[in-house]
C-alpha cells in the first residue's frame, strides 16, 4: 500500500487487517461511501465556515445583543469546526475516537462549555460568565485536539511543571 492509501485507511478507521467484512450494514456503508476527494472538500469547507462563523462571532460582538451572537457564532463554528473530521473518518467512527478512554473526559468538558457558553449567554444574560464559558470551550477543545498527536499531552505537562517549579 502507498502512504497515502495508509492513510485513508487510518482516518477511515479502517486500519485492522479485517478487510473481509460482510453483511447488509457493510455493503450499505460501502454505497453510501463520498470519494476521497469529496471527503477531503467536504472537511476543508465545514472546517473554515466553521472558522468563519468564529470569527465572525467575535467580529459582532460589538452590536447589540453582541454577546448572544458571539456566543452563538464562536459555538457553531467550534461544532462545525469538530465535525469537519466526520468527513474524514466517519460519523460513528468520530463518536468512537471521540468518547474512547483517552478523551472522554475532554470531550465531555467540552461539550459542557458549549452548552454552558450558551447558556450564559441567551438564558442567564451573563457576559462575564459568558466569556469565561468561551475561554474554557477552547481550552477544552485544545486539549481534545492535541490528544490525537502522539506525546503532545505528554510534553504540554511536562512543560508546565517545568515552569511551575
Amino acid at each position: 500500500l502507498t502512504s497515502m492509501d495508509k492513510l485513508k485507511k487510518v482516518l477511515s478507521g479502517n486500519d485492522d487487517d479485517n478487510t473481509d467484512r460482510e453483511g447488509i450494514m457493510t455493503e450499505f456503508s460501502d454505497r453510501t461511501t463520498f470519494s476521497w476527494s469529496s471527503r477531503i472538500k467536504g472537511f476543508i469547507a465545514c472546517f473554515v465556515i466553521g472558522w468563519i462563523f468564529s470569527l465572525l462571532g467575535s467580529a459582532l460582538i460589538a452590536l447589540p445583543h453582541g454577546l448572544v451572537i458571539f456566543a452563538t457564532f464562536y459555538t457553531i463554528g467550534n461544532v462545525l469546526s469538530l465535525a469537519s473530521t466526520c468527513f474524514l473518518m466517519g460519523p460513528i467512527n468520530q463518536l468512537k475516537k471521540m468518547f474512547a478512554p483517552t478523551r472522554l473526559i475532554a470531550t465531555l468538558l467540552m461539550l459542557l462549555f458549549m452548552a454552558l457558553t450558551l447558556m450564559a449567554a441567551i438564558w442567564w444574560k451573563k457576559s462575564v460568565l459568558a466569556v469565561i464559558f468561551c475561554l474554557l470551550q477552547f481550552l477544552a477543545l485544545v486539549w481534545y485536539s492535541i490528544s490525537y498527536i502522539p506525546y503532545a499531552r505528554t510534553a504540554i505537562k511536562n512543560a508546565f511543571s517545568a515552569c511551575m517549579g
